[in-house]
């Protein structure tokens, strides 16, 4: 060996003992410090670090219970406090916006109407068609238009006004029946019982039309209040900047009462419309019974008429 290469070892030896000692005298929690030598031969692999164990502490110590508290909790509980528990239907009425409320309050007066028309028009039904019924067999078992107002005399209804109509226009047309034939009076008397017949009709069916115009108007209305109360909610949710099912329940209520309103006042008034307005049929079948009795009458005096007088006597 020649003595270049014998100085090269003698230095190398002396640079890995000098970096040995003071990688021993560096301390325990610091990293050790790699110094990258150039030498001819290839570089030994570097040997992994050890990171000590009081590195690997917690950021936390394990002494201290429950440190973490929810941000949230305070704004969560005072908004729960602040929400409406009475979820009651008065509760949502009072809790509504003076428009839900107007709407309810309106509905509510629509289903009242509807109930009084109801007890006031059936007891009107019900009483018209007794008194028709009665003149109707009153009209049936007489013999002349006189016998008829006879038994007439001291009752009232349509059934009364019909044989006094006929018996009017019958004084009035006398003095011409023996002149003419009977067919002119004939005419005016139907005319004549046609009117009675038909303002008997108007009177009953009075009132009906408010229960069709509730019974078609009060959803939408009820509707029209759910739209509204909807739209206080969402309103409500973007000021809350939540959408919490405890936000948006009671707005939603309120909303959706006003459509139950709507259907309460509304449901009632279409199928009393519709019982009404089967029962007016009736009642004005009854009334035509009537009327044709008294054109019978009518008729039948026409030709006693040109009879003998022991005959219509005996027809009286």
């Amino acid at each position: 060996m020649s003595r270049s290469g014998l100085l090269a070892a003698l230095v190398a030896s002396v640079i890995l003992s000098v970096g040995s000692a003071t990688a021993q005298q560096q301390p325990a929690g610091s990293a050790p410090v790699i110094e990258a030598t150039t030498t001819p031969a290839a570089p030994a692999p570097a040997a992994p670090a050890v990171v000590p164990p009081a590195m690997m502490a917690p950021a936390q110590p394990a002494s201290q219970p429950n440190a973490t508290v929810p941000a949230e909790a305070g704004p969560s509980t005072a908004l729960e406090l602040a929400l409406p528990h009475d979820l009651s239907p008065w509760g949502m009425f009072m809790a509504a916006d003076i428009i839900v409320k107007a709407v309810m309050i309106g509905l509510a007066f629509a289903s009242l109407v509807t109930w009084t028309i109801w007890l006031a028009k059936s007891l009107e039904i019900l009483g018209g068609k007794l008194r028709i019924q009665r003149a109707v067999r009153a009209i049936g078992e007489a013999a002349t238009l006189k016998q008829a107002s006879r038994a007439l005399d001291r009752s009232g209804g349509p059934g009364a006004l019909l044989v006094r109509a006929a018996e009017e226009e019958t004084a009035l047309s006398a003095d011409a029946l023996d002149h003419v034939s009977g067919d002119g009076l004939k005419e005016r008397v139907t005319s004549r019982l046609s009117r009675i017949e038909a303002a008997a009709s108007r009177r009953m069916s009075r009132g009906t039309g408010v229960l069709a115009t509730i019974g078609s108007t009060a959803p939408f209305v009820g509707l029209f209040g759910t739209v509204w109360g909807i739209m206080n909610a969402f309103i409500g949710i973007s000021q809350a900047q939540t959408t919490n099912l405890a936000v948006v329940a009671p707005g939603i209520a309120e909303a959706l009462l006003a459509t139950a309103m709507g259907l309460v006042a509304a449901i009632p008034a279409v199928v009393i419309y519709n019982v009404f307005a089967r029962s007016i049929a009736g009642y004005r079948q009854i009334l035509a019974d009537a009327s044709a009795g008294v054109e019978r009458l009518v008729s039948r005096d026409l030709d006693f008429r040109t009879v003998a007088p022991p005959t219509a006597l005996a027809a009286e």
